[in-house]
């Protein structure tokens, strides 16, 4: 099964943040879709190496990325409330008219595995 594609222009670039002890890193962007009615912001999330892959983008570029849904409970304790976290995980991306942008998903999801485990960050 393929991973679904969103296209937009580029809204926003974060940062890159790193969170935990074992340094897990994430930087968002934001796409900017106007169907119409009113415009949609979709944050995506590129994970550790993926990082870096948003330095190639500028503000206002229409691009396609390919992304992966993620979902992780959280609970502070036993007693507090269960929250439930969303996420979408940019893969790749392509300006658009131009080649695609990728890094390897294999190490990008043993270290998405692993980070987390121990953490209180509640995503």
């Amino acid at each position: 099964m393929s991973n679904p594609k969103v296209r937009g222009i580029v809204h926003v670039i974060e940062e890159t943040k790193s969170f935990g002890q074992k340094g897990f890193r994430k930087r968002t962007i934001v796409l900017e879709q106007n169907t119409g009615r009113f415009t949609n912001y979709i944050p995506l999330e590129f994970t550790n190496e993926g990082c870096e892959l948003a330095d190639e983008l500028r503000i206002g570029d229409e691009v396609d990325v390919t992304y992966r849904l993620g979902g992780r409970k959280w609970q502070k304790d036993p007693s507090s409330e269960v929250k439930y976290f969303l996420s979408a995980e940019a893969l790749t991306f392509a300006k658009a008219g131009t080649k695609t942008a990728e890094f390897d998903e294999d190490d990008v999801n043993n270290e998405f595995s692993q980070a987390g485990a121990d953490d209180d960050a509640p995503f």
